[in-house]
């Protein structure tokens, strides 16, 4: 399975949105790099769905024109404009040639949603390989308004209880791809979350 970051050339803010090519062409978060669906089409003439980690405006403020560009159907945990099929824990879903597991992983974000395959995870903001707040394991932000720490190490802990042995692609919201041992990158964001420092101190 093919997988691309087609915001990667963002010069503005925006979550990381991957193109998983395959039996069913599948885009992970919409970013919000404009272009994004010129970015896409330059990779596939065709898009089967669109799946929403979560609705923060840097995952979906290019939504709109993916779906106008591509009149392609929307996986989301929360209600959307947008959205044609509703998803929820333990749900599974083909992104790209692999088959994925659903895990519902919130405090990031409420409405938050994993993707564990037999070989690669797509975790959105819960669990990242590197974001400038750590290397080799960070995890998302939960100091903001609606954020709760303590649901986001019960979702890492969830996230490590649900991915098999195996998997070795780790595509996250922001940072860098990582490819090798992913459960040993989980594993080491969990530890740190359980330290309950500050991610960004003042």
């Amino acid at each position: 399975m093919d997988v691309y970051n087609v915001t990667a050339d963002a010069e503005t803010f925006t979550a990381n949105a991957y193109l998983a090519v395959g039996k069913q062409t599948t885009l992970v978060d919409a970013g919000a790099m404009e272009g994004v669906a010129d970015a896409i089409a330059s990779r596939t003439e065709e898009l089967d769905a669109v799946v929403l980690t979560h609705q923060h405006g840097d995952h979906v403020a290019e939504l709109d024109a993916v779906v106008e560009a591509f009149d392609v159907d929307v996986y989301a945990y929360d209600d959307h404009p947008l959205r044609t099929h509703a998803i929820d824990d333990g749900d599974t879903l083909t992104v790209g040639d692999e088959s994925c597991e659903v895990v519902y992983t919130p405090g990031h974000a409420d409405d938050h949603v994993s993707l564990v395959g037999p070989s690669s995870l797509f975790s959105g903001d819960v669990v990242v390989h590197d974001d400038g707040a750590f290397e080799y394991g960070s995890f998302g932000r939960t100091d903001r308004p609606g954020q709760s720490r303590e649901r986001l190490i019960e979702s890492i802990r969830r996230l490590l209880d649900r991915m098999p042995d195996g998997v070795e692609h780790m595509y996250a919201g922001h940072g860098s791809i990582f490819h090798g041992d992913v459960r040993d990158v989980v594993e080491t964001a969990l530890e740190r979350a359980e330290k309950r420092e500050p991610k960004y101190p003042d």
